[in-house]
């Protein structure tokens, strides 16, 4: 796990626009996988997520392709079990810090499937989903922290019903289900750096 280590770079907020959901720097590619939130529900949920495709390999578009229902399992055995599968996620932070935009925030994206959360079924109403490019137990890249920090900033000017105490992993409202971030994923640090001005 990464350690704690220096103070967080200068970091400026991202903007979101919350009028289209749409965060400024993010590279936009749309996925069809997403609906409207029931009505009058407040975004005030931040789940992060990790991903790989095929599982602990980086890079390529395998990603892009399943949050856009476009991949196909000729390309790698384990796609054969995604098959059908209708997933996405708002946000995902790549190795390199790139940053993808596939549901802009005010829509539900589908990345927590069952799930609860302090009281409350079906997370995927009031939440936002950030998938970081990783595996439960590679270290996250320093510059994912970065980027995720100013994703998170961004997200708060935004939406006053999120902060820092509104974070969760995929494993907390999904326990038994789902591991991921995943235990190389440092909570402290990524807390840490938020409370840093």
């Amino acid at each position: 796990m990464m350690g704690v280590g220096p103070r967080l770079p200068s970091v400026s907020p991202l903007l979101v626009d919350t009028a289209t959901g749409v965060v400024s720097s993010a590279r936009q590619h749309p996925s069809p996988n997403y609906n409207q939130r029931p009505a009058g529900m407040s975004i005030d949920l931040v789940v992060i997520h990790n991903i790989t495709l095929p599982p602990g390999c980086y890079g390529g578009a395998w990603i892009d392709d399943l949050f856009c229902n476009r991949l196909t399992p000729h390309h790698h055995p384990y796609f054969q079990t995604l098959m059908g599968l209708e997933v996405s996620a708002h946000l995902l932070i790549r190795r390199d810090g790139e940053l993808v935009q596939y549901v802009p925030c005010q829509y539900r994206a589908w990345h927590a499937g069952r799930s609860h959360y302090r009281g409350r079924d079906n997370c995927n109403d009031f939440s936002i989903g950030i998938e970081l490019e990783g595996c439960d137990h590679d270290p996250y890249e320093g510059v994912q922290y970065q980027q995720l920090v100013a994703l998170l900033r961004g997200l708060f000017n935004a939406y006053p019903t999120l902060s820092a105490d509104r974070l969760t992993g995929h494993s907390d409202i999904a326990p038994g289900r789902k591991s991921d971030p995943g235990p190389a994923f440092n909570w402290r640090l990524l807390r840490r750096w938020l409370a840093e001005p």
